[in-house]
């Protein structure tokens, strides 16, 4: 169990950090003259570049905690839960429509909780069923409205999508059990540092793919193409990469994997708000259901990790 200060500052941290990831989902309506690939490169190198000036007042003293170890984790986890994460995701919706994506990923609070469950002291996955139920619903209404509507798309093409999405899937699920691991040993770096040191080596890779975006043949721009490209790469960069991560990373401090992992919900409820207020419209049915299942979701698992309060047995009656 979690005591209260814990889990409503941890609850606290994972609802702003998915307000802030909600945010990626309008980049490419904004940028909308680039392809994923150089969104990506554009959003992860300004990642790269800010933590980098972020982090070098401090680099010194911090310098001595990363061996090689260390690195190579911070690799990985650029790679699983930024680099290649990202790629599938938007090869995903390319290939198989934002639909299926959205079903798919939605699913990740369901694996991140029932690998999280396999720890000493965890919550009982039998506890947890009734979230993960509304959990899986809300995801199913999500990707149910458009799923069942005539597709012009190959079948080919749907089957990469699916593929692409299920690998998105693993990836950052991956990359969230690894991290809390990770979190949970290097005490002495702190959750803000982490998340730059990730930056910086989500940068580094980002870098790496540079000549694969001109081996594909970039498109030509104007100049305010690329001026408005910077800007929307450093907006995310500092809203969702930075502080986001940070925040995430702090919520992992605070709270179990069973419960942060239904945390990942809030990047999902303010992603289609975002884009409620984007296309001017509210939601329909379908998708007001899937709000009121995912908020039952997640008030459900907190209070499954309640420490439940002192209980006070009823006095003796005094011997007559």
């Amino acid at each position: 169990m979690t005591d209260r200060g814990s889990l409503v500052l941890g609850v606290l941290c994972g609802a702003v950090a998915g307000a802030l990831w909600g945010l990626v989902f309008l980049a490419p309506e904004l940028a909308r003259a680039f392809g994923p690939l150089e969104l990506t490169i554009g959003r992860y190198l300004a990642y790269g570049l800010i933590s980098a000036a972020l982090i070098a007042p401090r680099w010194r003293s911090l310098a001595p905690m990363l061996g090689s170890g260390e690195w190579r984790a911070l690799g990985w986890l650029a790679l699983l839960g930024n680099t290649l994460y990202y790629i599938l995701l938007a090869g995903s919706v390319q290939l198989g429509g934002a639909a299926v994506t959205a079903l798919v990923i939605g699913f990740l609070p369901v694996l991140v909780t029932i690998a999280g469950s396999r720890a000493r002291d965890a919550v009982p996955l039998a506890r947890l069923a009734p979230s993960l139920l509304l959990c899986v619903a809300g995801a199913a209404c999500i990707g149910g409205q458009a799923l069942f509507l005539p597709s012009t798309r190959p079948a080919g093409a749907q089957l990469a999508g699916l593929l692409c999405a299920i690998g998105a899937l693993a990836s950052w699920g991956a990359y969230a059990v690894y991290n809390n691991h990770l979190l949970a040993r290097l005490k002495t770096i702190s959750s803000h540092d982490w998340s730059l040191l990730t930056g910086i080596a989500t940068g580094a890779q980002s870098v790496l793919l540079i000549p694969l975006a001109l081996l594909l043949g970039a498109r030509s721009h104007g100049a305010g193409d690329w001026a408005l490209l910077a800007a929307v790469s450093a907006g995310v960069a500092v809203f969702a990469s930075i502080l986001g991560n940070a925040l995430w990373n702090r919520m992992s401090r605070l709270l179990p994997l069973t419960l942060s992992g239904q945390m990942i919900t809030f990047e999902t409820l303010f992603a289609l708000l975002y884009v409620f207020a984007w296309e001017h419209r509210g939601p329909t049915a379908l998708e007001a259901l899937a709000f009121v299942l995912v908020v039952a979701s997640v008030v459900t698992c907190v209070a499954a990790h309640r420490r439940p309060g002192p209980s006070f047995a009823p006095r003796p009656r005094p011997s007559s």
